[in-house]
């Protein structure tokens, strides 16, 4: 839920300064069961690459591979935040969450078991890791990683890094369930009144990812999905830029408890989220 960043050679981020109240975390490893990556398909990746080094102070590091067909990662600082590459599994335009796994193959009969549906098969991705796609019982995309040399995100939850991820659902009973059996999180359940339900799932006592039941104020024709969160610094500057940029705001800089948010959309549709959290989102 949120964004900025260092400025880098394609202009300043929105969030360029960082905080000292900003809880913030460099990793070296992925945690199994958690989300550990996130990457967007796209049409245009140089348009892509463009609006998110501007947007966020990222740089990008294109693999010379052309078996990679110009994926690139993201940097922050030197430190791995996020990927872009072509539509690979007929979703195009759409940020996918990936959770870490020891082994893909084995999580993907898990799922399977559990109701889930393989997008795409376990694959290797080069040297950096080892990949699959499902959708869940409720029809949301989720990625799967196995690491190599990619180990996933190399920060977490300060400006320009991912600091949550979120599933919208319209029959949260399957998801919870699907998720308890299939990475064993923990589910925490409350209601918000209005008929609003929200989960906040845990592994091992720590957070680790939200569950937004779908309820009749949403429009029928948006589908379950799992939504990504950057941490930004200003919420309503960063919701500016992206419009200066090309981008769209559907849902405008709000106050939550847990922050200040916006739903946002890239210019070639990508939807994710900002937030300048007031708390921390993982614990």
């Amino acid at each position: 839920m949120a964004e900025s960043v260092t400025a880098g050679r394609y202009g300043g981020g929105v969030a360029a300064r960082r905080p000292k109240e900003h809880a913030m975390a460099e990793i070296n490893a992925a945690v199994p069961n958690t989300p550990v990556w996130m990457d967007v398909a796209s049409p245009d990746l140089d348009a892509t690459v463009a609006f998110y080094c501007a947007l966020f102070g990222w740089e990008a590091r294109r693999s010379p591979d052309p078996a990679a067909g110009g994926h690139t990662e993201f940097t922050l600082r030197g430190r791995r935040v996020a990927g872009a590459g072509p539509d690979f599994y007929g979703q195009p335009n759409v940020w996918t969450t990936y959770l870490g796994v020891s082994d893909a193959d084995e999580a993907v009969r898990r799922a399977r078991a559990a109701g889930g549906k393989t997008l795409v098969e376990p694959m290797d991705v080069l040297d950096a890791g080892r990949l699959a796609v499902l959708t869940d019982p409720v029809g949301a995309p989720i990625g799967l990683w196995q690491p190599r040399a990619n180990s996933g995100v190399e920060l977490l939850d300060e400006p320009g890094a991912m600091c949550w991820n979120e599933l919208a659902a319209r029959d949260d009973a399957a998801a919870r369930a699907f998720y308890q059996d299939v990475f064993g999180w923990a589910a925490d359940t409350q209601s918000w009144g209005d008929d609003v339900t929200y989960t906040r799932w845990s592994l091992d006592g720590r957070l680790v990812a939200g569950l937004m039941r779908m309820n009749d104020a949403w429009p029928a024709e948006i589908p379950s999905h799992w939504m990504v969160y950057l941490a930004v610094d200003d919420t309503d500057a960063c919701a500016e830029k992206i419009l200066s940029l090309g981008g769209s705001v559907p849902v405008p800089p709000t106050d939550i408890p847990p922050g200040r948010f916006a739903v946002v959309n890239d210019p070639l549709g990508a939807h994710f989220s900002i937030i300048k959290p007031n708390v921390p989102l993982r614990g």
